[in-house]
């Protein structure tokens, strides 16, 4: 089996004058490295495809795969990650990973609680302010917390994303708004712990591959998973396992709000507790990191003596009964 990769390279995109925030959810070369190297050692031939516009020479040229193994996070557009997968679909090319449907959905965090919450699953209270003339419409009580509602790896999340007031909540849109130019998402804050549920597999056959919880240090940024604090984690966070009744509750949780989205292969759902100890969804990765010392689901799959590989392996074992 010829297996294709499909990635944004760091580097390729510094090289074209984008900035280290703008390209903070691509990878790097020891990653692909990595992905390269296991699917060889699990006995595929691999291709390196790169990048949507890539991928479009590659096939417009009339190169094809068995499969494609993507992790693509895209640049433009609120269908970014789902680029890949509707152009692989349109070549009726298999994949891995979720369907340009979910891509697009949960790159929307706005969208995505509006289903989990329709499903009965526990999310904060949420208002999208779309324009700086929605900021007084926001009506839920403080503490609120503000991020930007179509990014990842923390960005656009720091120490002001809380706010305790209505001044701070409008300090904090007039910033974010110009500077990323979609809507905030303004929810609820939830002063507990944070944990993040790694799951694999797709549907009735998905499972926690376990609760990692996120210790913040006294170098952290407060109050979230910021950018920075996921840049410079090692300076500034800690990881721990957690097994126990509340592990139990954060799975249940987590692989609810999966199912529901219909999320594939493997991915992580974030999770806060609210006053009461009770964990509340806060958002979806349905294509987690993948780098093996640095991302969060090798993090902790290491700290669960799970190989790397045995990730890949399972991911692939996810993928393959698509078209089995």
């Amino acid at each position: 089996m010829i297996i294709g990769l499909t990635y944004d390279l760091r580097q390729e995109y510094l090289k074209e004058g984008f900035t280290e925030e703008e390209t903070a959810e691509f990878d790097k070369e020891e990653t692909i490295n990595a992905i390269e190297e296991t699917l060889q050692d699990l006995g595929y031939q691999t291709v390196r495809i790169g990048h949507v516009r890539q991928l479009t020479q590659r096939l417009a040229g009339g190169a094809r795969w068995d499969l494609v193994f993507n992790i693509c996070e895209g640049l433009f557009g609120i269908g970014r990650e789902a680029q890949v997968p509707a152009l692989l679909d349109a070549y009726q090319i298999p994949y891995t990973f979720s369907d340009p449907m979910v891509l697009s959905l949960t790159l929307h965090k706005a969208m995505t609680k509006r289903v989990v919450r329709d499903a009965g699953i526990p999310t904060p209270d949420f208002f999208l302010v779309e324009a700086t003339g929605d900021i007084h419409k926001v009506t839920l009580p403080f503490p609120l917390f503000v991020k930007p509602n179509a990014e990842g790896t923390g960005k656009g999340i720091d120490a002001a994303s809380k706010v305790d007031n209505f001044a701070g909540l409008e300090k904090t849109c007039h910033f974010l708004l110009p500077k990323y130019k979609q809507g905030l998402i303004v929810e609820s804050y939830l002063p507990g712990r944070e944990f993040t549920v790694g799951i694999t597999g797709t549907g009735e056959e998905s499972r926690s591959l376990g609760v990692m919880e996120i210790i913040f240090n006294k170098h952290a940024e407060a109050h979230g998973y910021s950018y920075l604090n996921k840049e410079d984690y090692e300076k500034r966070v800690s990881y721990r396992m957690i097994k126990n009744d509340l592990a139990n509750h954060c799975s249940e949780v987590a692989l609810a709000a999966w199912r529901t989205l219909t999320c594939r292969d493997a991915g992580r759902v974030d999770l806060r507790l609210d006053p009461q100890g009770c964990p509340g969804f806060i958002e979806v990765n349905p294509l987690a990191g993948l780098n093996p010392i640095h991302s969060d689901l090798p993090i902790m799959c290491r700290l669960q003596n799970i190989p790397f590989s045995e990730l890949i392996r399972m991911i692939l074992a996810s993928a393959l009964k698509r078209i089995s």
